[in-house]
């Protein structure tokens, strides 16, 4: 089986007690609990300050992936290295002729707060093993070959200079380093491994001031005792006490992370889904096979729904640039974030679900009616269970007209054709917390003639 991050990740007790309040008494006595069934201290610390640090990345709901590296020159997809096998001494060649434009890191932050993204992720070091940071712990890396600089420091000032928030992608798989495989087997070789690793990790959260997200990724070839993924998090949380951490490095981490698929995380466990534009997470010259910028707005909807985050990845060419297809896909979905991204940002999880032609946010009382094909001059909801003070286009503010009785909530007075692109959004607002039983509309709607 290829090597994805898609790899199980085993669970502990503690996902299943959520997410308790910052400074509260509940989260000190679970702290306490946890330490004491032999859960780490580090992870007691997390547990215990997790509401607090985690609430602007829920507020945010979306953000953007960024894959760049030497594989962005190949143009291959960002396994090459490995799927066609290629000897580390003519890959290395590459980094001869990665130079990108200066500050491509601008379009690329630019283009994520059109599109209504809130913060950004990009790889420092891929399973290439190059580092697009100053690392003192090798050569091979951006300001040490073509290059001739620091690319994570111009992607952090970038990004901060649109008001959004950085995070870095890590690696733990290496192909390049010389232990990166002999360490399941060698302990010496184990030993100078960690060592690098965990030194370059210290690098990141040492030299780039506030970072908001650290993204691990792919573990192999050793378990969470190898990597000494205890101490990991230790140092990384005292040199970054507000950060928040995947759970990539075999630790249960901050949130989840489903890869190119939806799938909330049970008893509340925070999570965000990561996906590609097309098949491809770096790029990838031939691959054609792009999503809709209505199949990205249907994504973050779902996501927002179920109480997850959405990033969505670029893959920039080697030199900077982005290609045209996301920058016209993504700039479609920034104007429609502009309408209707109060339906988005601190979105809460929605019970209400079933439609054959909708799907649903939620922000307290507030409910969001996302149309994807526009039936015409009414739109219905069975079994909402709740009073419906008022209801609105959620872009131009006009007002709906409500019809409701105990089976069916209508929406009537509508345009014939939809009013918004690629997705309509009506604002619904309710007596109290919306809630759908189509099931008793199932057992008490009157049937037809005996």
């Amino acid at each position: 089986m290829k090597l994805t991050r898609r790899s199980a990740i085993a669970r502990t007790a503690l996902s299943a007690l959520g997410a308790p309040v910052a400074g509260s008494l509940g989260a000190f006595q679970l702290a306490a609990q946890t330490s004491q069934s032999g859960t780490s201290e580090t992870d007691a610390r997390q547990a215990a300050t997790r509401a607090q640090r985690m609430q602007w990345w829920h507020d945010a709901r979306f953000g953007m992936f960024i894959h760049f590296g030497l594989y962005s020159v190949y143009g291959h997809h960002e396994w090459a290295m490995e799927q066609e096998a290629i000897p580390v001494s003519q890959y290395e060649k590459l980094a001869a002729q990665f130079n990108p434009k200066k500050n491509a890191a601008r379009d690329w932050a630019r283009l994520a707060k059109r599109s209504g993204q809130k913060y950004m992720v990009m790889t420092t070091k891929h399973h290439e093993g190059f580092c697009l940071f100053n690392s003192k712990l090798t050569d091979y890396c951006a300001p040490k070959h073509a290059a001739g600089r620091d690319l994570v420091a111009e992607f952090v000032e970038n990004v901060r200079a649109e008001g959004l928030t950085p995070g870095f992608y890590y690696s733990l798989m290496d192909w390049h380093h010389p232990d990166g495989a002999k360490c399941a087997t060698d302990e010496a070789a184990r030993r100078r491994f960690v060592d690098y690793i965990h030194g370059q990790i210290r690098e990141l959260l040492t030299n780039y001031g506030k970072i908001g997200v650290l993204w691990y990724d792919v573990a192999w070839p050793l378990d969470a005792q190898g990597w000494e993924s205890e101490k990991m998090n230790k140092m990384v949380f005292d040199l970054q006490p507000d950060i928040i951490v995947n759970n990539r490095n075999k630790l249960e981490g901050d949130f989840s992370t489903p890869e190119q698929v939806i799938r909330a995380e049970a008893g509340g466990r925070a999570w965000e889904s990561c996906m590609t534009m097309n098949q491809s997470w770096g790029y990838q010259a031939a691959d054609d096979d792009w999503k809709t910028s209505k199949t990205i707005v249907r994504n973050l909807i779902t996501c927002a729904r179920d109480g997850g985050n959405y990033l969505l990845n670029i893959g920039p060419r080697g030199d900077g640039s982005i290609p045209e297809e996301s920058v016209e896909i993504m700039s479609s979905v920034g104007r429609w974030m502009d309408g209707n991204g109060e339906s988005i940002y601190k979105a809460q999880p929605s019970s209400v679900k079933r439609s054959a032609y909708a799907n649903f946010t939620r922000n307290g009382n507030t409910l969001y009616m996302h149309v994807y094909f526009w039936p015409g001059s009414e739109v219905r909801i069975s079994g909402l269970r709740n009073k419906v003070l008022s209801a609105k286009l959620l872009r131009s503010g006009t007002p709906v007209n409500v019809v409701q009785d105990e089976f069916a909530t209508r929406l009537t007075g509508l345009p014939a054709t939809a009013p918004d692109d690629p997705v309509t959004t009506i604002a619904l607002v309710c007596d109290s917390e919306p809630v759908q039983d189509t099931d008793w509309v199932r057992k008490n709607r009157a049937r037809g003639r005996a």
